[in-house]
């Protein structure tokens, strides 16, 4: 399915089968006539093994309101396991992969924010660059009034598009105020070690599945400020600078031993030789059967 309109940058879901994993009860642009924000509530089947899901341009709110399911997902690196029924933020511009088995009564409300909204009212907020992964991140943790927000942007049917230019307004500030602020000022010592901290973990634990949530627990910081602090001290998210020293030890290990690639992948935290594989072309051009033998 692919739809019409000039708000959004990217088309939601171009190149992806919508029909085979959900059945749409509800869309604002052909409902309520709505062009500056798109909602759209879906019946979901209960099983799904290899979802593949596109990335977008736009802002995209996931709210689960019936069903349960234990959740799969995979962006760049690891699967990460969560039940179906939190709120989730979609990281723009990333692919997803999914699998889970849940039951009948899955169903999502799904509400879109246009790129050029969240451009004009962060331009207005300060012109600051938005954070993505640790807006995504935050939302995760939790918000109960952004919950509400979703829910109520989702029942509503004025079919005026100033309703709509209006809540994508307002949803967009919220996001930006409350999930991607800026860092608090640094408190010196405290916090250089405590990223110190995430950092040795990070190296001692590479062949284990570390979450950043488990990471930020670790070191006794919520998520959200987790993020924020390490980005501010090392320049990296967490996420991309763990799957760093994993390809810098796997290209030791390929480097200086005569270990199978399999094994390699487990020691460095890849579930499965393709997936170290996948990784390590992304970081270094070229895959590890090549470097080894250059």
């Amino acid at each position: 399915m692919v739809f019409d309109s000039e708000r959004f940058d990217l088309q939601p879901y171009t190149g992806f089968d919508m029909s085979r994993y959900v059945r749409r009860t509800y869309c604002s642009w052909e409902d309520s006539g709505w062009e500056s924000l798109l909602v759209q509530r879906f019946d979901h089947v209960p099983v799904a093994e290899d979802m593949r899901l596109p990335g977008v341009a736009d802002l995209h709110l996931v709210l689960p309101l019936s069903g349960r399911a234990e959740m799969e997902t995979r962006g760049a690196g690891r699967w990460d396991r969560h039940p179906w029924g939190r709120l989730e933020l979609a990281v723009p511009g990333l692919p997803l992969q999914r699998r889970y088995r849940g039951d009948e009564a899955m169903r999502s409300l799904q509400v879109h924010i246009p790129g050029t909204t969240v451009e004009s009212v962060a331009a207005r907020l300060g012109g600051r660059a938005v954070d993505h992964e640790a807006m995504a991140a935050s939302v995760a943790g939790g918000d109960p009034l952004l919950d509400e927000l979703v829910r109520a942007v989702g029942n509503a049917r004025e079919e005026d598009d100033l309703y709509a230019e209006s809540a994508a307004a307002f949803l967009a500030v919220h996001l930006l105020t409350r999930h991607a602020r800026k860092p608090e000022p640094p408190s010196g010592g405290r916090e250089d070690h405590r990223v110190r901290a995430a950092i040795a973990l990070m190296r001692e634990r590479l062949a284990e599945p570390l979450s950043v949530a488990g990471i930020a627990g670790e070191v006794h910081l919520s998520v959200y400020h987790f993020i924020r602090v390490f980005k501010e001290k090392t320049g990296q998210t967490p996420h991309r600078f763990l799957a760093g020293l994993r390809i810098e030890e796997a290209r030791r290990l390929l480097r200086d031993t005569d270990l199978p690639i399999a094994r390699i992948a487990g020691r460095c935290g890849f579930a499965t030789p393709g997936a170290l594989s996948a990784a390590f072309l992304k970081h270094t051009g070229t895959r590890p059967s090549e470097y080894r033998n250059s």
